[in-house]
């Protein structure tokens, strides 16, 4: 198989990333339509190199960190664009956005204290990815049809937090016991 075809999922997850200012840029200018369409792509551009990765052995070193780093880079620009757009709570970006930092500075320490600690997304983490892309489409949604529903956005919002937190938690478990396992004596 030529390197073009091989690096095919990696291409798409960079599209991914060059996806998500974009995103944001047309939130900030008010094109609520073209960046749900953006969205959808980015999203799309997620679906397909995944497929694509497994289905065909794809898979690469550097797409297994670039894929959730292209995810999160979406997830966080959308989540700061529209708290600062007053479209989603600052509680709930706060939240995302702490989480994420967290992980990575649960990850470094790991790595710097050579802590046995799993490098694979977990499934609660994988879940929360997944509700969190749920509600940015909805508020994109939402603005592209100029709908004011707060009761749905509270849900939504709680439902979020919810999800992110248990994720938070689930992680931080990981470190935890990585800790306990690095500590015992040999």
């Amino acid at each position: 198989m030529n390197t073009l075809l091989r690096n095919i999922p990696n291409v798409l997850t960079a599209v991914r990333v060059l996806l998500a200012p974009l995103t944001a840029y047309l939130i900030v200018r008010g094109n609520d339509f073209a960046a749900l369409g953006v969205f959808a792509a980015a999203g799309a551009t997620d679906a397909v190199d995944g497929f694509l990765a497994r289905r065909f052995g794809l898979v690469s070193r550097f797409g297994e960190y670039l894929d959730p780093a292209a995810d999160k880079l979406l997830m966080l620009i959308c989540f700061v664009t529209l708290t600062m757009m007053h479209q989603a709570p600052l509680w709930l970006c706060v939240l995302v956005v702490a989480r994420d930092v967290a992980i990575i500075l649960g990850v470094l320490v790991a790595r710097a204290l050579s802590l046995p600690v799993k490098m694979e997304p977990l499934a609660i983490g994988k879940a929360s990815t997944v509700v969190q892309v749920g509600y940015v489409a909805l508020l994109l949604l939402l603005l592209t049809f100029n709908l004011d529903m707060p009761q749905l956005t509270l849900m939504a919002a709680v439902i979020a937090a919810a999800f992110t937190l248990l994720s938070w938690l689930a992680y931080g478990q990981l470190l935890l016991k990585a800790f306990a396992l690095g500590r015992r004596p040999a």
